[in-house]
């Protein structure tokens, strides 16, 4: 049977977008190389190469992607009460999406289809007194924190589906009560308390305290 010469087939940005993310719910950002993807839609790295320079730029086209398909609520117009709404917002978005927060953590990694969130984030700052240095300085504080908890959240939540008791449970079942009284009081109750969706809460609070 002859052996097949020429060009590899020709692949378009969708179906590099669409193998990205499989590729990427089976092995995770780290798995995500152009060999790996050149394998997953059938081609070779060098067509990969084509329509993007590096796994930089594919990470932010699958980004960009992403937010595009994501719709945007309507925020209140008070400026404090537009940061919460635009802070939960992004919240949801980025949740929808945990690969997302490793990537945007590196702040020379900017998607351009989510920039909606900061902008409003920031000019509802500005709106509040803040100059646009401190409100800058807000949005960080406010996404950090944002990052922050989806995280952990992610994070807990992959070492209860593992299932077994985690580290804590054990250091919480063995905890003496005169040197820790306040957390023996609630150790039973860690879990369920600490599994209470606060960010509406805390996004709040650093709110108050950053506007004047």
């Amino acid at each position: 049977m002859p052996t097949r010469t020429g060009r590899p087939p020709k692949i378009s940005r969708a179906e590099i977008v669409a193998a990205a993310n499989r590729v990427i719910d089976e092995d995770g950002v780290g798995g995500l190389t152009m060999r790996r993807l050149a394998k997953e839609v059938g081609s070779t790295a060098m067509a990969i190469y084509h329509h993007v320079r590096d796994k930089e730029e594919l990470l932010l086209l699958l980004l960009d992607d992403y937010a595009a398909g994501i719709p945007r609520p309507e925020l209140p117009q008070e400026p404090r009460e537009r940061v919460v709404a635009a802070a939960m917002a992004m919240r949801e978005a980025v949740s929808g999406c945990p690969w997302a927060v490793e990537v945007l953590r590196a702040d020379d990694l900017m998607s351009v289809g989510a920039l909606w969130y900061p902008e409003q984030i920031v000019d509802a700052a500005v709106r509040a007194g803040l100059t646009i240095e401190e409100a800058v300085d807000a949005y960080r504080i406010i996404w950090h924190y944002t990052a922050g908890e989806i995280g952990g959240r992610t994070a807990a939540r992959r070492r209860q589906e593992e299932g077994g008791s985690t580290h804590r449970e054990r250091v919480f079942a063995e905890l003496d009560a005169g040197e820790f009284p306040r957390l023996s009081e609630v150790a039973g109750r860690w879990v369920e308390l600490t599994a209470r969706d606060t960010y509406a809460k805390g996004v709040r609070a650093l709110v108050n305290g950053l506007f004047p």
